[in-house]
């Protein structure tokens, strides 16, 4: 079964954690210092705030999965939407370690289809003498290719994000079916 995965970067995390909690009507289920999620069944959404990147508002959508099948399909349907999936296994995030795909929207908004297999100590690593300072560069949709993406300080225009992605300007592209969710 799918659930929508929304991450929404925020200034203050203890009042963002205040009205969420008050939203959702109950605590997070993940709180870290810099990090909260909440898995909420009604609508079935993982809604999750940070502070990393420096930015506020929308950081990223997604469709999360509970099985690598359902991964394949939302893999095939981002293919469909646009053809520069950046595909990311193994991947450390969020305090959790998942194999993900990602693409960006016309608006140069980035998707991410993933499923996770376990959690991980840190924001974006498990390792003990890893660093434990937040990288936004390290964590999210890669940045080497999605250039702008959530984690970002400085985020490019959908223009420029679609150009560093694709090569092409996006008027350029073909069209691509929608996203089906089903």
């Amino acid at each position: 079964m799918k659930r929508l995965h929304v991450h929404v970067g925020v200034e203050n995390l203890d009042a963002s954690i205040r009205f969420y909690g008050g939203l959702f009507g109950a605590p997070p289920s993940v709180r870290k210092s810099d990090y909260a999620k909440w898995m909420v069944d009604d609508p079935r959404v993982n809604f999750a705030i940070s502070q990393r990147g420096g930015r506020v508002g929308v950081n990223h959508l997604g469709l999360q999965t509970e099985s690598a099948g359902e991964l394949e399909v939302i893999r095939a349907q981002f293919a469909a939407a646009d053809s520069a999936v950046v595909d990311e296994p193994a991947a450390s995030c969020c305090y959790a370690r998942s194999d993900k795909h990602w693409v960006l929207d016309p608006q140069g908004l980035a998707w991410e289809g993933y499923r996770s297999m376990g959690e991980i100590r840190h924001f974006d690593h498990d390792a003990p003498d890893a660093r434990d300072t937040p990288d936004a560069n390290r964590c999210c949709p890669p940045s080497a290719t999605l250039a702008h993406a959530c984690c970002e300080a400085e985020p490019a225009s959908a223009t420029t994000a679609r150009w560093r992605v694709t090569g092409a300007h996006p008027q350029e592209q073909p069209s691509r079916a929608p996203i089906v969710v089903r």
